[in-house]
């Protein structure tokens, strides 16, 4: 009479021998799940991996309805809203919410204020400005790039009024030539007065 084979069991001291294989597979991503020696399924947890940080987007998020606020302002509201945060005392909110207004107004230099608000913040320690330096730093340079262009317009208008004063000069020195050689007596034509009557001596 023959017997049927028995399913083969590995026994416990080999599988508690791959536990180290499977927890280095767990670290890569996988969770293999194990037989052990009872028939219950052992689960390979993987292992906590360290993540960094990031900025929340609710810091920034409340800053860009404020701004976008901001932009529906006359400029009479805007020096308004301006007066009122001075009185405040100054955060890191408070400091990019001015920076923003400095953006809109038209006075000079108020650019550039910006810019150092916004410098500012982005190179700061303090507590609460972890998660707003990246946006102050976008804001800065936001700032960096428009002074660049306005000074570029500002170098076009000066040059275009050069070239308009020189065209002005240009037009006068024509008109007063064209006087000067209206006020030339007529030239007579070859032979007019040369001409002798015939047969006269």
């Amino acid at each position: 009479m023959k017997t049927e084979p028995r399913p083969f069991r590995a026994p416990l001291p080999s599988l508690l021998a791959l536990l180290p294989l499977f927890l280095l597979l767990s670290a890569c991503g996988t969770q293999p799940s194990v037989e052990t020696h009872y028939g219950a399924p052992l689960a390979v947890q993987p292992l906590p991996i360290r993540v960094e940080p990031v900025a929340l987007p609710d810091e920034v998020m409340p800053l860009l309805v404020y701004h976008q606020s901001l932009r529906k302002m006359t400029q009479g509201e805007l020096l308004k809203e301006l007066s009122g945060l001075l009185q405040q005392q100054r955060t890191p909110k408070v400091t990019l919410q001015t920076g923003m207004i400095l953006m809109l107004t038209r006075g000079s230099g108020d650019l550039a204020r910006a810019q150092g608000l916004f410098e500012g913040v982005a190179a700061s320690n303090e507590p609460g400005t972890q998660g707003l330096r990246a946006f102050a730093q976008l804001l800065s340079s936001h700032c960096a790039e428009a002074r660049r262009l306005y000074d570029q317009a500002d170098r076009l208008s000066t040059q275009l009024k050069d070239t308009t004063r020189k065209t002005e000069q240009l037009s006068d020195t024509v008109e007063a030539l064209k006087a000067i050689e209206r006020g030339l007596p007529v030239r007579p034509a070859n032979g007019a007065n040369g001409a002798s009557t015939p047969g006269a001596r």
